[in-house]
């Protein structure tokens, strides 16, 4: 395509050069810079992208995009904009074809039960026969095919180069997860979702790199309304008149304790030798009894909003249970080994919010005891290892104090960090700083009916310590250990 054609959804000022010229690509890493490729340069807090032009221009390129006044080699053509990561999200779709438009794009928010509530729609919508991709915590997934993402929400270009590859593998719907984050650096502008679903909010991913306070936070998250046609929001949040006060589209609401469109009655926890979860019925604009095949009250609530988008979908209700009974969801209360010794569950859980929901939940399936076992991220705000010992010390009958992703920081001044607030709230606890010898722990020294809830890293499938990840998968080790247990 001609560049101009690429240029007609954006804002832009004509700085010089030939707008006809063919554009065939978009890149924002100068080393993929070339012929044919255009190259958006942005301003970030480590990087300044405008320095490589000389680099661009070197490599052959012949079209840039600017956001700031800065000297254009001779024979490049340049136009400058006011923002460069809403450019990229723009020209992304153009290079693309909008794909976006071709599919039926359905996107969720909020700080906790994201990942869970896509897993459950996709499960929903292909137990209704329809192929859907999925991008989120998880990567991008088409098919059996899953691409790691470094972000819950990957850069736009990679968004719109997913979307054109569900397309072509004929995929009718997409679900994703949108994060605050993905709004704050304009990674998805320009995508008006079809559905967006908003779980819950809570204070996090504040601090450095992430957002200045609650009230960025929020702010950021509450954009999913006005980026949809169609909106659906967690009545039982508290902060739901804050996140819906600009929304502008059609809204629906879901709760579990009063009357709205979708809502949850006759909550009952099942612990059977096959299936551990939940049963509830669903009154209001569907009437349904829901097998939910993960633990967890909160997911009441995730069950509740990936109802309510398959059924504004027009999803048959049959196919609506028989998706929530047979759900899967890696790293998320998923019921990894059980056995008359014990039951072993892995979740994400990595603040105090997920971490107090999930711990308060398994109570209600009343273990011998409920054994908890956890380590904390490594150069991140500390108030996080704070609360999280101290929901440990206040809700978990023991705790196994571990290592998660230590990053640049010492295992050692993690765990110190946590041992003080665990101890202040009079939890019984031990120190392993070794994960794999911290669960292993925990196994073999179980007591017939206990619960051990290994928390932090969910689906990840490494440890990252001094900048190195290194192959890890609490799973994996649960399932090995279990071997050697001989049950």
């Amino acid at each position: 395509m001609k560049f101009r054609e690429w240029l007609k959804d954006l804002e832009y000022e004509w700085i010089q050069g030939d707008l006809e010229v063919e554009a065939e690509d978009v890149v924002y890493d100068s080393r993929k810079a070339g012929p044919g490729k255009v190259f958006v340069c942005m301003s970030g807090s480590k990087t300044d992208s405008h320095q490589f032009i000389p680099q661009v221009a070197e490599a052959g390129g012949k079209v840039l995009v600017v956001e700031k006044e800065v000297e254009i080699p001779e024979g490049m053509t340049a136009v400058r904009v006011s923002n460069a990561r809403h450019a990229l999200a723009v020209l992304s779709a153009q290079r693309f074809g909008k794909p976006a438009e071709k599919l039926v794009t359905i996107g969720v928010t909020g700080t906790k039960g994201k990942t869970t509530t896509t897993h459950m729609i996709k499960t929903i919508l292909e137990a209704a026969g329809n192929k859907v991709g999925m991008i989120g915590t998880t990567g991008i997934v088409i098919g059996d095919q899953i691409t790691p993402t470094v972000n819950t929400t990957p850069e736009s270009y990679q968004i719109h180069q997913a979307f054109d590859q569900m397309v072509q593998a004929g995929c009718r719907y997409v679900v994703m997860e949108v994060s605050s984050q993905a709004f704050k650096m304009h990674r998805i502008d320009g995508i008006v979702f079809d559905y967006g679903l908003f779980t819950n909010i809570s204070p996090d991913h504040i601090g450095p790199d992430e957002h200045a306070d609650f009230e960025e936070y929020l702010y950021y998250k509450s954009r999913l309304f006005t980026s949809c046609r169609t909106g659906i929001m967690n009545r039982d949040d508290s902060h739901w008149p804050q996140v819906v006060k600009d929304a502008s589209c059609r809204m629906y609401w879901f709760s579990a304790e009063q009357t709205a469109d979708f809502q949850g009655e006759n909550i009952r926890y099942v612990s059977e030798n096959d299936f551990v979860g939940l049963e509830f019925d669903v009154k209001g604009r569907c009437s349904l009894d829901v097998r939910v095949s993960i633990p967890g009250k909160f997911n009441v609530l995730n069950a509740l909003g990936a109802v309510a988008v398959c059924s504004l979908l027009g999803v048959p209700k049959e196919k609506i249970c028989h998706g929530l009974e047979h759900l899967k969801v890696n790293g998320r209360m998923e019921i990894v080994y059980t056995s008359d010794r014990c039951t072993v569950l892995v979740d994400y859980a990595h603040n105090a919010v997920s971490m107090e929901s999930l711990l308060i939940t398994l109570r209600e399936y009343h273990p011998k005891r409920l054994v908890c076992v956890f380590g904390c991220g490594g150069n991140r705000a500390k108030d996080r290892r704070y609360s999280m010992g101290d929901s440990a010390g206040r809700l978990a009958d023991f705790t196994i104090i571990t290592a998660d992703n230590s990053r640049f920081e010492k295992t050692e001044d993690i765990m110190a960090d946590i041992r003080e607030s665990l101890v202040k709230a009079g939890g019984s606890y031990i120190e392993i700083p070794d994960r794999r010898e911290a669960i292993a722990y925990s196994m073999t020294h179980a007591q017939p009916g206990d619960m051990i809830a290994v928390i932090g890293k969910g689906h990840e499938d490494y440890q990252e310590i001094n900048g190195v990840r290194h192959h890890f998968s609490d799973r994996e080790v649960i399932l090995e250990i279990a071997s050697q247990l001989g049950n």
